[in-house]
């Protein structure tokens, strides 16, 4: 049985429309995602220009309409990265109720992320920061902190109902690690779904009942 990754949800479409991330068939959006893809594959240093031109069949000249430099290229497919995954763990969060819903919800969104259409992205993210310059790192440190911010208020919140018994930064990093790795092993044509995955690390977070 196949599995299909979550598509574009409303919150990601309103974010294209209000002009906050490119849509995904934009010059823009072709090229942030054939660069994510390629700084992920062959690492930012090693990639060229010529080669992201390539990717997206243009003269690599014609890249600079869109960006300045392929540093503002990398510094675009991170901050739209974390600023769409972010909206989606707020929507999620919002349309949750109980503190372990709440804890699924942030699961789900970080699996999609991560095995979805953005998991170049995410990889890029971890491992390529450090090639920014000082003042983009700022920004996507800035950034990445209101994501780790939503996961440690509602991890604290589950806590505090006695949901969970972790220490919720330890958690988190226990959690970040196990979801991160899933994309070395998960496999969308197998029989284990999304949903089934995020129920089952789930249980690795919240005590039994």
């Amino acid at each position: 049985m196949a599995n299909n990754i979550t598509q574009p949800s409303p919150t990601h479409q309103a974010l294209i429309d209000q002009g906050i991330i490119n849509a995904p068939s934009s010059a823009k959006g072709r090229l942030l995602q054939a660069a994510a893809t390629l700084f992920k594959e062959k690492g930012y240093e090693r990639t060229t220009v010529r080669d992201l031109g390539k990717a997206v069949g243009i003269q690599s000249g014609s890249l600079f309409h869109h960006y300045p430099n392929k540093e503002a290229i990398l510094r675009a497919v991170m901050k739209e990265t974390i600023v769409r995954n972010t909206e989606l763990m707020k929507a999620a969060l919002a349309q949750s109720k109980e503190p372990a819903d709440k804890v699924l919800a942030l699961i789900r969104c970080e699996l999609e992320s991560v095995l979805g259409e953005t998991g170049a992205a995410m990889t890029v993210l971890v491992y390529e920061w450090r090639s920014l310059k000082e003042e983009s790192q700022q920004e996507i440190l800035k950034l990445r902190d209101i994501y780790e911010t939503l996961w440690i208020s509602t991890l604290s919140a589950a806590k505090e109902s006695g949901a969970v018994v972790i220490d919720p930064f330890v958690l988190r990093r226990l959690l970040t690690g196990a979801l991160s790795w899933t994309v070395n092993w998960y496999r969308q044509e197998g029989d284990l779904t999304v949903e089934q995955l995020a129920q089952m690390a789930l249980s690795l977070a919240i005590k039994p009942i």
